[in-house]
Formats: C-alpha cells, structure tokens, sequence
C-alpha cells in the first residue's frame, strides 16, 4: 500500500473512497488539492437483537462481509443458517442487524465476545485464551496449484483493486480458479475484513472452496489462515510475511501456506506438494523463499 504517484479523479471515485482536501508539499512547492481517501467507519454485528461486535471496516460490500464474518468466526456453520441481515446507518456508524438460529443466538452468548475490532486486529476484545486462538477443523480437500496460475492470479489482482489505486490505502482477498483468473475480489481497510468479505462473496455466488485459492495483499497472520481454514479454503498466498503462529495452524488444519508471493518468487511455508513449479531449486535471488530485497510488512 505505497503512496500514490500519480493524479486521482475524484469525481468518479469507487465505493469506499472519498473526496478530501490536502495540502502536498513535493519538491519544494506547495499545492492544495483534492485527493481519495479510504472511507473507514464503525460497522456493528448485532445477532438476533443482541450486540456482538464492532469492527472498524470500509462501508462496502456489507452483506458479504455479514455473512462472511459470521461463516469465519463459527458464528454459523453453513450459509443456509443466515437468515437475514438488515443494514441500518447510525449517527455514530452502521449496524449490520442479522438473524440466525436462535439455537446458534444462544451458543454465541455462550462465548461471551462482545468486542471493539481495530482495523488492524482480529481478536481483539476476546476474553480467554480459548476464545482468542481457535482451531478450526482440517481442511479435507485442498487443491493442488500450478505455480504459473498463481503468479497470473498475482498479475491480475493488481489492476482488479480499484479502491486501493485510488486511495493506495486498503487491503484486498481474491479467490482464484486453478488456472489462476480472479473470480472475486474484495477490499477493506481490515485485512481479515476483506478476507471476510470475500468469504461472503464466496458463499452467495456458490464457490466450490476445493476449486480454487485464495490470495491476500496482507501479512499471513493467524486469523487468516483460522478464516480461511474454517470454511474450507485449502491454499493460502500472501504477498508479504507470514507469523509462526499462523504457519503452526497451517500444518494443523493442512492448508497450505505461501508467504511473500511475488513475480520473482515466493516460501512455502506449509505443505509445499501442493505447490506444482517447474523450477524444483530456489532463485539465486531469493534465500529460504524470501525476497532478499526488503518487502512492505502490513
């Protein structure tokens, strides 16, 4: 998410971004202009009439990212138990009003987790260790990838990004076929919210999980690969690091992890047969699979 280097239109600017005023001070003069901001609000999970959680996210794609954080968070266990979702504007944000089984309402009061989610935390707010670090079931069916179709998928992700070229300010998830063609995008100032999102969007389009992968402009954190692995998605890449505990929870739920996946190269950090290269040794330019350059970290 580097800063943008070139002029943004803000008269035709995407769902997620808004029109501000700046002063930009660059090579010695000064200019006043309008420039695109990423728009970041409150959004509130309220169940059944009852509060669960507040997370700080772009206000777009709202129904996926319902549907998508209740699938990720156990909330429920499969599509058909999201029953609706109301999406009220509030003075302060917005809330998300949805209905579930009142079986699964009960469950989820059970676990005690009303929260104030940053844009840049998944747990916060959790209020035991059990609750903070999940362990989701192992993925039964993962594919297996062509390393041509995931550098395609990074090639392609780029130019579907159309918040992030106007704001250079958000994260995205993309689900891939196996040929490496985007299939979905989406974006938000939270990465586990995009990947949320995505989820979402994943569901109400009917994506086979077992047919595709996922990428994500983000750090590999834990509860990317908790998200991921929860509802079936077998084959993560991030373009940037990935945590250890993150990598640990790969191995246990047997998905595979690629972190800093790039044009030049990427690291297999869990179960590597599912990754196909026709370059079986590792680029002069890289050790251990990481970029020997610096890369961003987010």
């Amino acid at each position: 998410m580097a800063e943008k280097s070139s002029p943004i239109d803000t008269s035709r600017l995407p769902r997620g971004a808004v029109a501000r005023d700046v002063e930009r001070h660059r090579g010695g003069s000064v200019a006043r202009v309008r420039d695109a901001v990423a728009e970041e609000i409150p959004v509130a999970f309220v169940y059944n009439d009852r509060p669960h959680a507040v997370m700080m996210a772009t206000p777009a794609d709202l129904e996926d990212f319902a549907l998508g954080f209740s699938l990720s968070e156990g909330i429920i266990d499969r599509a058909a138990q999201f029953e609706k979702v109301e999406t009220v504007e509030a003075l302060a944000g917005i809330e998300l009003r949805i209905d579930i089984p009142s079986a699964k309402a009960a469950l989820l009061e059970d676990r005690v987790r009303e929260l104030t989610g940053r844009t840049g935390c998944g747990l916060c707010g959790a209020q035991t260790l059990d609750a903070a670090v999940r362990h989701p079931p192992a993925v039964a069916e993962a594919p297996t990838v062509e390393a041509v179709a995931l550098l395609a998928a990074l090639g392609e992700m780029q130019s579907l990004q159309t918040v992030n070229a106007a704001t250079g300010a958000v994260h995205a998830a993309a689900w891939a076929d196996l040929s490496g063609r985007i299939v979905l995008l989406r974006e938000d100032v939270g990465r586990h919210n995009a990947l949320d999102k995505l989820i979402g969007a994943m569901q109400r389009a009917n994506v086979d999980p077992r047919a595709g992968f996922l990428v994500v402009t983000s750090r590999a954190s834990y509860e990317m690969v908790m998200k991921a692995a929860t509802v079936g998605i077998g084959f993560l890449a991030a373009i940037s690091a990935p945590t250890a505990l993150a990598i640990a929870l790969a191995q246990e739920t047997n998905l595979t992890l690629v972190g800093f996946a790039r044009a030049d190269g990427y690291g297999v950090y869990a179960h590597p047969h599912r990754l196909l290269s026709t370059n079986a040794s590792p680029d002069e330019g890289t050790r251990h699979g990481k970029p020997t350059a610096t890369a961003p970290v987010y």
